[in-house]
Order: structure tokens, then sequence, then C-alpha cells
């Protein structure tokens, strides 16, 4: 079954370099909710953007029998 682990760790190692946890000292789950923040680099929105996506892709049931586009 298909993973969506190496986006996830991209996604934590993207928003930990990030100015919202660096700076403002915020944690990653915090960050994750400022959605269009300016803390939080648009790399990091963009690979969110991805992580839900692979997320639906497994939950879909039309997509469960063609796989995941990656």
């Amino acid at each position: 079954m298909p993973s969506c682990k190496e986006i996830r760790e991209e996604l934590v190692d993207c928003l930990l370099k990030s100015d919202c946890v660096v700076v403002k000292r915020h944690t990653v789950k915090e960050c994750l909710q400022f959605e269009n923040s300016a803390d939080v680099p648009k790399e990091c929105q963009s690979i969110r953007r991805s992580f839900f996506e692979c997320r639906r892709g497994l939950l879909d049931m039309r997509r469960r029998f063609r796989g995941n586009k990656l």
C-alpha cells in the first residue's frame, strides 16, 4: 500500500527550518495551522498541499484502484 511517509518527513523538515519554529518558537503543529503566514515559506505550503493530496488519494475509493498520481 502506498504511503505518504516521505512527503510527511519532508514537510516536518521544512517547517523545522522555517522562521515560524526557529524565530517565533511555535511548534510544528501550530505552524501547520497558520496557513498563509509570512513565517511559513511558500515551499512548505506547497509541500503541505502535496501531503494533503497524497492523503486524500489514499482515502478516495476511485484512486485506490488506479493508484496515486506521483
